[in-house]
């Protein structure tokens, strides 16, 4: 296949391209940097301007069989002003909106879009009930922009793509992520719960997320939401028990809620005290196939 990942600079791009390309696909990386449009590698890199329209770029669709669209900034890098909010939408719906674009004007249209999503379109909860793909979503700033991230997608369907929303949790790995921020404070001994360590945590190993995205990627049946979650979700408080065993580190210092607030404001409730109790409904039925089902062996898997 030749697939187009737009966000493959990134580090879930960066996973799923390498593993992509391994398998002998194609790969085309969209990116918005000249220097590294050049870069050689098991990929080729093709310079984009994700600005909600299309471009000279455009061709690079036509005749791709997929499409994946990573593009969007990170969530957790900066406290979320009301300047920082704005680049977190549109880094989401204007790279979207190009993409389409690009798809709808095409000659010869990919078969598969695949739109990067996340389980934060469920909402926040303190300590929630079971989440699947039937589910409908929050009302937080991080559930309202993931709904807008997947209709701006949805007019892919309409011209033939078999869409598929990858509503992913946390990723786990050393190589980017959350991790190599949780991680520090358990290997300095002072690591513990956040808040309550009642809320939910929904994580997914680097190893699965790559596994079920390509996965996903290959399986016509796979259409709509998918739930890129392991099936065992953790509360804060086990997910600290299990780090703090595979550092050989203890993990019993609380963190306040009051604290994590002062330090990340608004983020810290969307996603540090709350949480979402997400499980894989569509991926198990469908018949995918874990390889982290529960939090301990993944985070030995790590260190």
């Amino acid at each position: 296949m030749r697939i187009n990942i737009a966000g493959g600079s990134g580090f879930l791009g960066q996973a799923l391209s390498t593993r992509l390309a391994q398998d002998g696909h194609a790969i085309v990386i969209l990116t918005r940097d000249a220097l590294e449009a050049r870069a050689p590698g098991l990929v080729r890199y093709a310079g984009w301007t994700p600005n909600g329209e299309t471009g000279l770029w455009a061709h690079e669709l036509d005749g791709a069989d997929a499409v994946v669209n990573l593009a969007g900034a990170n969530i957790a890098d900066k406290r979320w002003t009301r300047a920082r909010k704005r680049v977190l939408r549109n880094s989401r719906v204007l790279s979207t909106r190009s993409l389409v674009a690009a798809v709808r004007a095409a000659s010869r249209r990919p078969g598969v879009f695949l739109q990067g999503s996340a389980a934060g379109f469920y909402g926040a909860f303190d300590n929630g009930p079971e989440l699947d793909e039937s589910s409908p979503p929050g009302s937080d700033f991080l559930s309202r922009l993931t709904v807008e991230w997947e209709a701006e997608a949805q007019p892919a369907s309409a011209v033939g793509c078999r869409l598929v929303y990858l509503r992913t949790g946390v990723v786990l790995s050393t190589a980017g992520g959350a991790m190599p921020k949780m991680a520090p404070p358990f290997k300095a001994f002072v690591g513990g719960p956040l808040g309550s360590g009642r809320q939910y945590l929904s994580w997914i190993h680097l190893d699965d997320y790559v596994g079920m995205a390509s996965w996903t990627l290959g399986n016509p049946a796979v259409s709509g939401a998918i739930n890129l979650t392991a099936p065992h979700p953790a509360t804060n408080a086990e997910f600290s028990r299990a780090l703090g065993r595979a550092l050989h580190r203890p993990s019993f210092f609380h963190v306040p809620g009051f604290v994590l607030r002062l330090i990340v404001g608004e983020m810290a409730d969307d996603t540090l005290l709350r949480g979402q109790r997400v499980l894989p409904k569509r991926a198990r039925e469908l018949g995918y196939r874990f390889m982290y089902e529960d939090i301990a062996p993944a985070l030995q898997s790590l260190f």
